[in-house]
């Protein structure tokens, strides 16, 4: 939202936008889009680095998450310690969020930064045999990189979301000036394709970034129970964190996305399936259920 404020001003405002009526409106529209460009790409640059730097630290800050000590507890190293040896993996570090509902996620987008982070209730509240269950399935996920991938779909959902709204905002302000230009008509037919298409594009991305995730969410549950050979542990596991998975420090949706079960899930049904970012639980524990 800063950045169409800073748009408005220096383009809309621009002396340059009040034309004379016969000028092509076209040509006005293309300077400003690359005008603004060189700022666009600095700006998704820069959030870039800091989402590949600092992710770790974010998303910590976002769910209240802090390193959880060996001594604090060492049955949760433990079960961590044996199944990295087992799998070859190195260890990751352990974050703990003080909450007693349960879920988990995993986190990072190298070795440095790899994190599994536990809530106090599912420590608590699950037997070793579901605890390790639950900590394999985010190891799978480390394994398999999904942090990474979901980053990058963030990002093509920011450039798609970017390209409508500055199209949309464009298209306002604009106001149909067309009424005193020869081209102004096809103008505005064409800048409205355009946002048609990049709109069209927005909810594909979107789509595509929840179906991943879904089938992401599979894949780690797979890897979790072929890790442990207990695929039974990780479905009893998924029926007592499906009672209560709601985080309370959690309100961002992608942060969300990360969890072993959204904490911010809500009933979805139809169409709107599309749309969530993880498979139905009932679903998940009947396919582990088939092992």
């Amino acid at each position: 939202m800063v950045f169409f404020r800073i748009y408005g001003v220096f383009v809309f405002n621009n002396p340059e936008y009040e034309m004379a009526p016969d000028a092509n409106l076209m040509d006005w529209v293309n300077r400003s889009f690359m005008t603004i460009m060189p700022v666009v790409v600095a700006v998704c640059l820069i959030w870039f680095l800091i989402a590949y730097f600092a992710n770790t630290a974010i998303i910590s800050r976002s769910t209240g998450a802090r390193p959880l000590d060996r001594k604090e507890n060492k049955r949760v190293y433990n079960l961590v310690e044996n199944l990295c040896i087992g799998s070859n993996m190195e260890m990751p570090k352990i974050n703990i969020i003080e909450d007693d509902s349960l879920n988990a996620f995993a986190s990072g987008i190298d070795k440095k930064s790899y994190t599994v982070t536990l809530s106090r209730g599912i420590i608590d509240k699950l037997n070793d045999d579901e605890l390790e269950g639950v900590i394999a399935h985010e190891l799978t996920h480390i394994r398999n990189k999904d942090v990474r991938l979901l980053i990058i779909s963030i990002v093509f959902v920011g450039i798609f979301s970017f390209i409508s709204q500055f199209l949309l905002r464009s298209m306002f302000h604009v106001r149909m000036r067309g009424r005193n230009d020869k081209n102004g008509g096809s103008t505005a037919l064409i800048m409205v394709l355009i946002l048609v298409l990049a709109a069209i594009g927005y909810l594909v991305t979107i789509l595509m970034r929840f179906a991943i995730s879904r089938k992401r969410e599979y894949m780690a549950d797979a890897g979790g129970a072929e890790m442990t050979h207990k695929p039974w542990a990780l479905a009893s596991a998924l029926r007592k964190i499906s009672v209560d998975s709601r985080i309370e420090a959690v309100e961002q949706k992608d942060v969300a996305q990360l969890f072993i079960d959204n904490p911010l899930k809500k009933g979805i049904a139809g169409a709107g399936k599309l749309f969530a970012t993880h498979p139905p639980i009932d679903r998940r524990i009947q396919v582990l259920e088939q092992f």
